[in-house]
């Protein structure tokens, strides 16, 4: 049970960072823009030369998704029980002060980046996050869907909108993010994708009611309604009804609805929600890290290309199974435990 779990939470991390890998050089770009200098992406390829953000960067590279994601785990495996707050913060910042001196500042999401110039102008990390409703968290989020046991589910809630606080404690954000949470959660128990995203739709619910409340659809609504969208259509008619309909953007009622519709497109194939993400426009590396690291928990690394993964630039793969035997120990000692029935 504990290979498998780690296999699943490898599944989650790398599945992740296929997804971002493969969205990077399309990451901001219409449809029709990416078919015009990519064609359709099937595989990492570099970005053009005066990309907005990804210029400079080598085929396969990860990008702030995947980074974000393996700090936010370290940082849990390091607080222990109750999330510790202030080295999340130092974490963010000397990220982001590596960030800009590769050059990448840009990389940064709206909600992070405007939390941490808060917080170095000496705003409290407490209040910097009110306003973070993109989809930052829901990005970054799958060390805690590892960490944390799919039941209790509001004890799962609960330590998604720990993590939250300082850049998106916000309703909506604290939804999406838990909605991917659960979902990655449920994979490394062993469920399937289908099982995952109802376990998605309670805990978005959970989530809502924490937080700063801000207006937006409701997540878990948008979840339900974008995968009946898309059920059983042909994937090119379900791209245009993501495209058209749900939305692509950095907003979390857009982007974490399209990568459950991915999800459901794909069938729970991680590979398959990477490419799917990677021409859909928009903030494509994100709905590929989303889709693509649910997809990994509930198959697992042993059924991910191993080809595909030998291609990733920018991440070391004997760190992240460290980090993920790491997750998976500290959810072994929560399984029965109730520690964070009240947190």
């Amino acid at each position: 049970m504990a290979i498998d779990a780690i296999d699943r939470a490898m599944g989650a991390l790398i599945g992740g960072a296929l997804g971002d890998a493969l969205g990077m050089p399309t990451q901001l770009l219409s449809p029709a823009r990416i078919a015009e200098l990519y064609g359709h992406v099937e595989g990492f390829v570099a970005p053009f030369d005066d990309h907005p953000v990804s210029k400079g960067l080598p085929a396969g590279a990860i990008t702030d998704d995947t980074e974000q994601a393996l700090l936010l785990g370290r940082v849990l495996v390091e607080s222990g029980d109750r999330f510790d707050h202030a080295r999340w913060v130092n974490a963010l910042l000397d990220w982001e002060r590596d960030v800009k001196a590769r050059g990448s500042y840009d990389l940064l999401g709206p909600s992070t980046k405007r939390a941490i110039d808060a917080i170095n102008d000496g705003v409290p990390p407490e209040e910097a996050g009110r306003a973070g409703d993109t989809n930052g968290a829901a990005m970054r989020i799958a060390p805690v869907g590892i960490m944390m046991p799919p039941e209790p589910l509001a004890a799962l809630a609960a330590k998604v909108a720990e993590t939250c606080r300082a850049t998106h404690n916000t309703s909506i954000a604290i939804a999406s993010a838990a909605a991917v949470a659960a979902a990655v959660s449920l994979g490394v128990s062993g469920g399937d994708w289908r099982a995952a995203s109802g376990h998605a739709v309670a805990a978005a619910r959970l989530g809502a009611v924490l937080g700063h409340w801000v207006t937006g659809g409701d997540i878990a609504a948008r979840i339900v309604w974008a995968q009946d969208l898309v059920r059983g259509k042909v994937e090119k008619e379900a791209i245009k009804l993501i495209v058209d309909l749900v939305g692509t953007g950095v907003a979390s009622q857009e982007s974490v609805p399209a990568a459950f519709a991915v999800l459901e497109v794909a069938q729970g194939d991680a590979w398959r929600a990477a490419v799917i993400s990677a021409n859909l426009g928009g903030d494509t590396d994100t709905i590929g890290a989303i889709a693509a690291g649910m997809a990994g928990a509930c198959s697992g690394l042993s059924r991910l290309p191993q080809d595909r993964i030998a291609g990733l630039r920018g991440i070391g793969l004997d760190a992240v199974r460290v980090l993920a035997d790491d997750l998976v120990a500290a959810r072994s000692s929560k399984l029965g435990s109730g520690k964070e029935a009240a947190a």
